[in-house]
């Protein structure tokens, strides 16, 4: 089948069409570089001709509150009014494992709408929710860094492999719409202060980091379970220390 992917040049994307395309799929890579905007809709009715799904891995280009709610809202508002009038039949879509517990962060309230306009949208649709991939640990390190101190919760983390997540999202692409979510994490789960200790020791990176129960992730405060998955979430196979291991 043709299937359209949306942000199919970036990290998850790119590993989700050569996935869809060594299963046999006719895979588009659809972004900004190839003349695809979802913002302006330029080339949405082009790409979308003759396919049936259409998955949406794309993300913000600036997490600032108002411009995060606005990139979300608008482009997945063209996206659905282009598939209804393509005819596509599934819309898939990459969020967040803890979305709705993190609204007091405008990225999560962002993410929230978005899933809200799916669905409401009336297309048949399947929400993939991932935990934090090992690639972004260190991003998270420092977003939460004040000089050469790293100020992190203790919370419970479960965080992923890219590439499983790309395997998750293919799965459920050529699938049966589920009209609901499913969830993606890793198999070990870890407190995000240790996590980040880990991370940082492999880069020999000098950063200390301090447990602070009440810093804030995004935004928002964390419970222990915060950003753990359900008990029905599909575990990956990729473990954080043998990823970690091939980075050196």
């Amino acid at each position: 089948m043709k299937i359209v992917v949306i942000g199919g040049t970036g990290l998850i994307g790119s590993k989700l069409v050569g996935k869809l395309g060594e299963h046999g799929h006719q895979a588009v890579a659809a972004a900004p570089s190839t003349g695809v905007d979802t913002l302006t809709g330029a080339g949405l009715a082009e790409v979308m001709e003759d396919a049936s799904v259409l998955v949406d891995v794309s993300n913000s280009p600036s997490f600032e509150d108002r411009a995060v709610m606005e990139f979300f809202r608008t482009s997945t508002t063209n996206l659905l009014k282009a598939e209804v009038e393509a005819g596509v039949t599934h819309h898939v879509a990459l969020s967040v494992v803890g979305t709705d517990r993190l609204q007091e962060s405008g990225y999560f309230r962002a993410k929230q709408a978005q899933e809200e306009l799916i669905k409401a949208s009336g297309v048949p649709y399947s929400i993939v929710h991932a935990t934090q991939f090992f690639e972004f640990v260190r991003a998270l390190a420092d977003m939460s860094t004040a000089g050469d101190t790293v100020r992190v919760s203790p919370a419970k983390i479960q965080p992923v492999y890219s590439g499983d997540v790309a395997a998750a999202v293919g799965r459920t692409a050529v699938g049966t719409p589920l009209n609901g979510i499913v969830e993606v994490a890793g198999p070990d789960a870890f407190q995000l202060d240790e996590l980040i200790r880990t991370r940082l020791a492999a880069d020999d990176d000098p950063r200390t980091v301090v447990t602070d129960p009440n810093a804030l992730y995004s935004g928002a405060q964390l419970q222990e379970t915060t950003l753990l998955p359900g008990a029905d979430a599909h575990l990956a196979e990729t473990r954080f220390a043998d990823w970690l291991a091939r980075q050196r």
